[in-house]
């Protein structure tokens, strides 16, 4: 696997022409870029945002495969593994190349790490009304002016305010597509719900250990991020909140059965040690779990 420090060398891999700028540059594809029977795997020191129709071949990153069914964006962050397999394009498309070294002393330098979506999975890729496409591409299209004029003291700052607009709607359009992909494949948090109810189910006769965001991600076939993204716009709370409130009243349950002892229920919830069950017990619900199972005998 190759991996790029100069934008140059990306361009050259790609087969597209050299960048005016050794730090960021933008490329215009037309149908029928980048086709051919290469195979490119690589990761960058660059951001990368992507808009493209495939009309054949394959993009991954890891294992996972891009989903090119509808015209895409997808963002990848330095050190992100990605393939490009026998790539064709439908339709036009463009990428936008940011090498770390474009943001210190920027408004993105600290912004662009709190977009989530740049941890997301190529199948996560945000998908476009044709509405949405059309403020993308006007976005694009004055950063490339920008990008080709005579550069003055102004033009960094310029091309640093579009970048902005495109990351912050493409924050919008990321929230609308929770929405219809809820109303297309069920709630997310009925699944999630269901898959704790049924790991909890195996920790019976197994030991297994707590359910972790990473776990209830592999099984869903999303990504850690996308997952916590998802069930924030479903419920107002990330996985980990909703993990922790699902076995806090597993322990609710169980204590007012009164069957079993705190250390048995710890260790059958999936607690490595009593103390950690119970310091989390009394943060969620504001008594300890003894304090709990008195007031409901009492």
């Amino acid at each position: 696997m190759r991996h790029f420090k100069k934008i140059s060398d990306l361009h050259e891999a790609l087969g597209v022409k050299p960048p005016e700028n050794p730090i960021f540059s933008v490329a215009y594809g037309e149908r029928g870029t980048c086709n051919g029977s290469n195979i490119l795997e690589f990761s960058s020191e660059f951001y990368i945002i992507g808009f493209k129709k495939l009309k054949s071949g394959s993009m991954l990153y890891g294992k996972t495969k891009y989903d090119h069914d509808l015209g895409s964006m997808s963002f990848v962050k330095p050190q992100q593994k990605v393939v490009f397999k026998n790539v064709e394009l439908e339709e036009k498309g463009f990428l936008i190349i940011i090498h770390e070294d474009f943001l210190p002393g920027t408004m993105l330098y600290n912004e662009i790490r709190k977009y989530g979506y740049f941890d997301y999975e190529v199948n996560e890729a945000l998908h476009l009304s044709p509405a949405e496409e059309d403020i993308i591409w006007n976005l694009y299209f004055s950063i490339e002016k920008e990008y080709h004029n005579n550069t003055d003291e102004l033009s960094k700052a310029i091309i640093v305010s579009h970048l902005d607009s495109m990351l912050k709607y493409a924050q919008r359009f990321y929230k609308r597509q929770f929405i219809n992909r809820k109303q297309l494949t069920g709630s997310t948090v009925t699944k999630f719900n269901a898959l704790l109810a049924a790991n909890f189910e195996e920790r019976k006769t197994k030991n297994i250990g707590l359910p972790t965001v990473s776990l209830m991600s592999e099984k869903l076939n999303i990504s850690s991020r996308y997952l916590t993204d998802l069930l924030k716009q479903e419920t107002g709370k990330t996985a980990l909140e909703l993990i922790h409130l699902f076995l806090i009243g597993e322990a609710k349950n169980l204590l007012t059965e009164g069957e079993l002892n705190i250390s048995e229920i710890s260790h059958l919830l999936g607690f490595e040690n009593t103390t950690y069950f119970s310091r989390l017990f009394k943060k969620e619900v504001g008594s300890t779990p003894n304090e709990f199972r008195g007031s409901r005998l009492n």
